[in-house]
């Protein structure tokens, strides 16, 4: 109790731990150009396989037609998603969400099998910004050229290849934002107006916002779009396991590194097969060195592989020192392909919902049915002592072509529609229909009665939609 509690008696020692011979990392440092180096190779050969149909298709869609739509078209305005030959309306939402619950299955799948496959091989951003690496390496040369025309002052040839540049970068750019909003725009109609300068303030906003969003993307941020903005990049971690498939460098096997002569022997200078050349860090996109080990940057594109593979061939040495591996075959342990806990769990649930959503697909009637009951009476009683309900039904012909249907109703014993309801809409028609129902007092055995309202189709029985109403009657 009478112990003396001055701070100077009881200060918490601290001691400095901070690591030593590390640079600091500055969060607001000015960011430093990558300049890419041109390769060829087995990996690079896949990526155009896999690149350019994805990027034709994107392209040509929306100039193609099916049965008289656009083939891929989404018509906000008039609530209609034409798709394949397929026409979906918001009642088909469901299908839409469960087309994106399968991509991002089949996304979890794949990189659990074989690491961010998608990032280098089919990711827009990866893409469309290879395709502005092409431009810059066209018009300003190969990448020691265009580091010492970036270092150089400015001359009339230097202005001339970097206005080309950007042209090409414009173009393309603009290019992909009006073939975007032809997306939810008629494509024909769209490119015509844009030609004869007619867009409307909405077209030419959605036109000029995606191109220049593409000129920024895949023109000047670039990699940054990979490592700062994706969150794919974060998450990736969470799906991997010690046998996924990744781009890595063998450490064993490539250590000690250091340069040396094609006609000396690795026993003499005592060196693993890493030659340093660095070779793997000036082709890679985001400028990381695949020799420090996994990394969150890493796109797993696959150019490190093949520049690497290259300059084993030159050395005379075997291909694989950067392969893509799991960390078990890395260390030396057995990496298993096929039963992994993981893997089958992500595969078993991807084959489940891709399985649902064909066969909704498969059963998707398409016909929509709606049933209004006219609120502003119950019921009324004619001349002749039936009692009536009005309703409205509107119906709507999701198909592609002309459909003549009728209406039937049941659940009631002597219930009658008054009239002849049959009715032709057109592909993608919505009608309102008015129907009056009668029935005899004596019929009703309770004020609220449960009928089933059914649309057929004339030329074909399993089209067909149905909803349940209410006939109210007296006593209610």
């Amino acid at each position: 109790m009478g112990q003396n509690r001055s701070p100077h008696n009881h200060r918490i020692p601290v001691e400095d731990f901070s690591p030593t011979g590390v640079d600091a990392l500055d969060l607001y440092q000015k960011r430093e150009k990558i300049y890419t180096r041109k390769v060829t190779g087995f990996y690079q050969r896949i990526r155009l396989y896999t690149g350019w149909p994805l990027l034709l298709g994107y392209f040509l869609l929306p100039w193609l037609n099916w049965y008289g739509h656009q083939a891929v078209l989404f018509d906000l305005p008039a609530r209609q998603f034409h798709v394949l030959g397929i026409t979906l309306w918001p009642q088909d939402f469901p299908l839409l969400a469960g087309l994106l619950i399968l991509a991002a299955l089949a996304l979890f799948t794949a990189t659990a099998w074989i690491g961010r496959v998608w990032c280098g091989y089919t990711c827009p951003q990866t893409v469309w910004t290879a395709i502005y690496m092409w431009a810059e390496q066209l018009c300003e040369g190969s990448r020691t050229q265009r580091i010492k025309r970036d270092r150089a002052s400015w001359t009339i040839d230097k202005w001339l290849r970097k206005v080309a540049k950007h042209l090409l970068w414009l173009g393309f750019a603009l290019l992909t934002g009006l073939t975007f909003v032809g997306y939810f725009s008629p494509m024909r109609e769209l490119s015509v107006n844009l030609l004869l300068f007619q867009l409307n303030a909405w077209e030419l906003l959605w036109v000029a916002m995606f191109t220049v969003a593409t000129y920024i993307n895949a023109g000047w941020l670039r990699e940054q779009v990979c490592m700062y903005m994706c969150p794919y990049a974060r998450l990736q971690s969470v799906m991997f396991d010690t046998d996924t498939l990744t781009v890595a460098y063998d450490t064993q096997r490539g250590e000690p590194r250091g340069s040396r002569k094609k006609s000396s022997k690795q026993a003499e200078h005592q060196l693993g097969d890493c030659v340093d050349c660095e070779i793997c860090v000036q082709v890679c996109p985001t400028g990381i060195d695949i020799r420090n080990g996994l990394q969150y940057e890493c796109i797993n594109c696959a150019l490190c592989i093949d520049a690497c593979d290259s300059v084993m061939d030159q050395m005379h040495y075997p291909r694989g020192l950067i392969r893509y591996a799991s960390e078990n075959s890395l260390a030396g342990q057995p990496s298993k392909r096929f039963p992994r806990p993981r893997l089958m769990i992500y595969a078993g649930i991807l084959l489940c919902v891709a399985l649902l959503l064909a066969y909704s697909l498969l059963t998707r009637v398409p016909l929509g049915l709606d049933v209004i009951r006219d609120r502003n009476q119950f019921y009324t009683q004619s001349n002749d002592g039936f009692i009536e309900n009005h309703y409205t039904l509107k119906i709507l012909n999701m198909g592609q072509v002309l459909q003549h249907y009728h209406v039937t109703v049941a659940g009631l014993e002597g219930i009658t529609l008054v009239g002849n309801y049959h009715i032709a809409i057109e592909p993608g028609g919505v009608t309102e229909l008015p129907i009056r129902l009668q029935a005899l007092p004596e019929a009703l055995n309770q004020p609220v009665n449960t009928i089933f309202f059914t649309v057929h189709a004339d030329n074909d029985k399993d089209l067909q939609a149905h909803s349940e109403s209410r006939f109210i009657g007296p006593g209610i």
